[in-house]
């Protein structure tokens, strides 16, 4: 999605990212420029885009949002760049029609309302699943215990108390943007003169104000601490200034105020001692392993027994010493996790549960807490391969059984990926979608397994915007038309450009493309597959990367699931050629060996039975594969440039004493990770032909 003021978006290739206004920009619109006073009810009909492209007149009509901002700041006596700055934090300008986010916020301005009854009476969604060791017998899963997905509070309801203060009906203020503002900025005004500030001009004087809208109800230390995030990073942005396209065509500028001053706030509270009835984990330190400045905080997750007479019978996660016992850290893995941020931790703290994940981003703020030392092995995947070499990472959200989420907050967003990029860099992990990953790209382990794989984060995550913020974009490569044998990165426009149908909601932007058995609109999904948003088996997801097998005027053929498979790709719309450009950098693509008619795909990457001779405790797992093949005279590209070694971590008693406990089994065969399909896979390097391009 572009920035105002880049040219309007065309219908071949949507702009989509934003940039800092710079400064020769400023008079395109004023909305802003100085703290608390209005704009010109229009910006300069001819601007120059901040990209440096070509002028472009402004389309009528899209100025509508930025003249609403501007109504509402001026109604309610607040500075337009800061209601610009907030909303942005809270949405990035978004109305998405009226749909609510997945913890219930509505409108620009992010404004929540939770039907927490229903939220609490809805089934149990998808957390982090365990495979604590799925071939290995260890005691059955206990039942998930019954516990409220969602806690009650303000927190919750600040739709209703902004409708209130203007006296409209909360409903209208879901779905109209200038009634969500008013609503939004009364709210703000209302908390700036409870906190004694009102009558005073300087900017800084609203901070109290922001603290507490972001704060939304979360009482102590804890709340403080998270409104003062979500202020600062309203501050930063009303301070820097930037500009962009909304996905509605809407273009809004905010101009930066670079001499923008903040109050120094009091100490925070103390924070209360963690409750002595929560399980006595086994953490060799409570300091949380996060980048500068994100103020992560440490909660340990459960480790502990089910069954006081059962060593084995333990949750939720292995001590391990990872990478240096050998298991290298490849992968980030991105999950939801179906309830809210309080029921996520007592879930993960519950040793019933089964399964955690390293790190959890509150949605409201972006609070990082972290659960799990990233040495030690989380069972969040579903597949202890995965596992074994991942680090999980949960993102509050639920599923609102009343009205179906279509976004995740900006807060969500930002935090999330800070900390990735701190963990990309720390253990290597390229910052690419073969290796940051969603729930839904881990392979099902075996055949029996992939009915139950989690399709989170979900079809509308927004991974093109993830990886802006990641600082590696991923539209870097060639419009160019792809040659078979070439490879493209699927990267369709998260818009109104890209909205392919999805049962049961409305339409929505949506990060996949659907694959088809023929290159024409009519023809059928790949599968015999459905339209649903949990049906992964004909999507290809934005950032995967594939072999191209063919090329009809202005439809892509990809390896796919051992098969050949179409989707519509006009202009290079929907996918970039990596090849031309080298934006990818070099590839490696496997094809079965040469004299196979077909080779195995697995699920996973465990070592060969000779390889468990020097310890006698523990039995070997056999090396089955999945009923998927590759046949001949296909490719797929491999995830890491050599094979890896196949590998087990053995884990049996909660004190490691059982014999050979907490060993790591290496095997001699090899494998490669791919995109095999929406999923990862595997293929033994004895198998394969590998060529470097």
């Amino acid at each position: 999605m572009a920035r105002f003021p880049t040219p309007a978006p065309t219908p071949s290739r949507p702009a989509r990212r934003a940039r800092p206004l710079v400064a020769g920009l400023l008079a395109l619109a004023a909305v802003g420029a100085a703290p608390g006073t209005s704009a010109p009810a229009a910006p300069a009909a001819h601007a120059r885009p901040d990209d440096g492209t070509t002028a472009s007149v402004v389309p009528a009509g899209a100025l509508v949002l930025q003249r609403q901002f501007t109504a509402a700041a001026d109604e309610f006596g607040v500075p337009p760049g800061l209601l610009l700055a907030l909303a942005y934090q809270e949405s990035r300008w978004e109305s998405h029609r009226g749909a609510p986010s997945t913890t219930g916020n509505y409108g620009v301005l992010g404004l929540t309302e939770v039907d927490v009854a229903a939220e609490n009476a809805a089934a149990p969604g998808e957390r982090a699943t365990g495979q604590r060791g799925e071939d290995r017998p260890h005691p059955a899963r206990p039942a998930r215990p019954t516990r409220p997905r969602v806690v009650d509070s303000p927190a919750l309801h600040t739709l209703q108390a902004a409708a209130d203060l203007i006296h409209r009906p909360a409903a209208q203020l879901r779905t109209d943007s200038a009634q969500n503002l008013r609503g939004g900025a009364a709210l703000l005004a209302r908390y700036r003169q409870q906190s004694g500030t009102a009558g005073t001009a300087d900017p800084a004087h609203w901070y109290p104000a922001v603290v507490r809208f972001g704060q939304a109800g979360r009482a102590g230390a804890d709340g403080e601490a998270a409104g003062r995030a979500f202020a600062d990073r309203v501050y930063a942005t009303w301070r820097q200034g930037l500009s962009r396209t909304t996905s509605e065509g809407q273009w809004l500028t905010l101009p930066g105020v670079p001499d923008l001053a903040l109050p120094e706030p009091p100490p925070l509270p103390s924070l209360p001692a963690p409750s002595p009835s929560s399980p006595a984990p086994l953490q060799a330190s409570q300091t949380p392993e996060c980048p500068p400045g994100l103020g992560c905080d440490f909660i340990p997750a459960a480790y502990a027994l089910t069954d006081p007479d059962d060593p084995t019978s333990y949750g939720n996660y292995n001590p391990a010493h990872r990478p240096d016992d050998g298991q290298q850290i490849r992968y980030l893995v991105i999950h939801d996790t179906e309830s809210d941020y309080a029921g996520a931790l007592a879930a993960f703290q519950d040793p019933r549960e089964q399964a955690t994940a390293h790190y959890l981003v509150r949605a409201g703020d972006g609070h990082v807490t972290q659960l799990v030392h990233t040495s030690d092995i989380a069972w969040h995947a579903g597949n202890k391969t995965v596992n074994m070499h991942s680090i999980g990472i949960e993102h509050e959200g639920f599923a609102l059984p009343t009205d179906r989420p279509t976004w995740y907050s900006e807060q969500l967003y930002q935090s999330s990926a800070a900390l990735v990029r701190y963990l990309a860099d720390r253990f290597g992990v390229p910052l690419d979608r073969q290796h940051v990953i969603g729930h839904d790209d881990v392979p099902g382990p075996t055949q029996d397994a992939i009915a139950d794989m989690h399709w989170d984060p979900g079809t509308f995550w927004d991974w093109a915007h993830y990886f802006d913020l990641l600082h590696a974009p991923l539209d870097a490569g060639s419009d160019t038309p792809p040659r078979p044998g070439d490879t493209v990165t699927i990267a369709p426009p998260f818009d109104t450009a890209n909205e392919p149908p999805v049962s049961g909601v409305p339409a929505r932007p949506e990060n996949f493309v659907y694959l088809r058995t023929r290159p024409a609109p009519d023809a059928p999904l790949i599968n015999s597959a459905t339209t649903r948003a949990d049906d992964w088996s004909d999507k290809a997801s934005t950032g995967a990367r594939y072999v191209v097998a063919d090329q009809q005027g202005d439809w892509t053929a990809i390896w796919y699931d051992g098969q050949k498979c179409w989707f519509a790709n006009p202009n290079g719309r929907a996918a970039h050629t990596d090849r031309r450009t080298g934006a990818a950098g070099p590839t490696t693509v496997l094809a079965p060996h040469p004299g196979a008619a077909t080779i195995p795909v697995y699920g996973r990457a465990y070592p060969e039975a000779a390889a468990y001779t020097p310890y006698p405790a523990i039995k070997p797992l056999p090396v089955v594969a999945l009923r998927a093949t590759v046949p001949a005279g296909q490719a797929y590209l491999a995830v890491a440039a050599t094979p890896e070694q196949a590998d087990y971590f053995y884990d049996q008693n909660i004190n490691g004493d059982a014999p050979d406990d907490r060993t790591l089994v290496v095997g001699h065969d090899t494998y490669y990770p791919i995109r095999f399909n929406h999923r990862l896979a595997f293929l033994k390097a004895t198998d394969v032909q590998a060529t470097t391009q």
